[in-house]
């Protein structure tokens, strides 16, 4: 399999590519990584075929900080006391609002939150399992945020997720999300809500690994997302319920792409770096090996 990728530098003002050649021999396969060495080469490659090379964009999403910040602002955090309306974890993948009715001090020290649901039922959470069902402010959200998503058109009302873009021209002033179950999904300000008390690191609250070890890759390497470049009319392999299936894209949004497989004409929106995509798994292990070796 070859793979092309195109890597803009910051410091270079004219966005002139550099690069890189690596091969690595994996499970009998070879992967051959190349970076394009100049604008030139990166437009004739543009022109892509219905079955095309797979050329990974990994540019700078933005460069200003209002863009791009994945550090937690330090802010004082909001009061959560008996009579609260939240939204709070009910199972793995579905939370549901309710209100806190008690709060409880196990004798490790530990809060916990007893939370009435409005569709029956009583449970025990942790801080970092309950959201305000508030508009966040601008100054609160960052790349890297554990949020709940109100989906507006899922069978599931509240889901949690990981802020994955800020707003900015590239993404038309949207933020993405990542769901749990890595499902990708732009939003506007008002459909999600921050987690009260998140973990330090909050990709520990995802208990898909796959999915956790791609977030993890996706923060540290943020803001240089790996893109995968598609247009309306070609072809991937994408994975769907552990099968490799041939789709068609049929639109390209910002950093998403919607894909319609050929085997039953499904329809869903996915990431244009997402590990279902069937080159994107080797790549992202491709580049955290060179993480771990300190190669630039």
């Amino acid at each position: 399999m070859f793979l092309v990728l195109q890597n803009r530098s910051p410091n270079d003002s004219e966005g002139a590519s550099f690069v890189k050649s690596v091969n690595m021999m994996e499970m009998d396969d070879q992967l051959e990584v190349t970076m394009s060495q100049s604008e030139e080469t990166s437009a004739k490659r543009g022109r892509f075929d219905l079955d095309h090379t797979p050329i990974i964009d990994s540019s700078a999403f933005a460069y200003v900080p209002q863009e791009t910040t994945k550090t937690r602002p330090d802010l004082p955090e909001e009061e959560i006391a008996v009579g609260s309306t939240v939204l709070a974890r009910k199972k793995n993948l579905r939370w549901q609002r309710g209100q806190i009715v008690e709060l409880v001090t196990k004798e490790d020290g530990r809060l916990k939150y007893k939370i009435m649901f409005e569709e029956k039922g009583r449970s025990l959470v942790s801080g970092h399992h309950i959201a305000f069902e508030v508009t966040p402010k601008l100054e609160q959200v960052y790349v890297g945020a554990r949020v709940v998503v109100n989906c507006l058109e899922d069978t599931i009302q509240f889901r949690a997720g990981i802020l994955a873009e800020l707003p900015s021209r590239k993404n038309r002033l949207r933020f993405l999300v990542f769901l749990d179950n890595h499902r990708p999904i732009y939003v506007g300000l008002t459909l999600f809500y921050l987690v009260c008390r998140p973990l330090p690191d909050p990709t520990d609250d995802i208990q898909d690994d796959a999915h956790k070890r791609f977030m993890k890759q996706y923060i540290n390497d943020w803001p240089y997302p790996h893109l995968t470049q598609y247009k309306p009319g070609q072809h991937a392999f994408v994975e769907f319920n552990g099968v490799q299936q041939r789709c068609k894209v049929d639109m390209v949004d910002s950093s998403l792409i919607m894909v319609v497989s050929e085997c039953n004409q499904h329809k869903e929106w996915i990431h244009r770096g997402s590990i279902r995509l069937s080159h994107m798994p080797r790549f992202l292990e491709l580049r955290r090996r060179e993480a771990e070796a300190g190669e630039p």
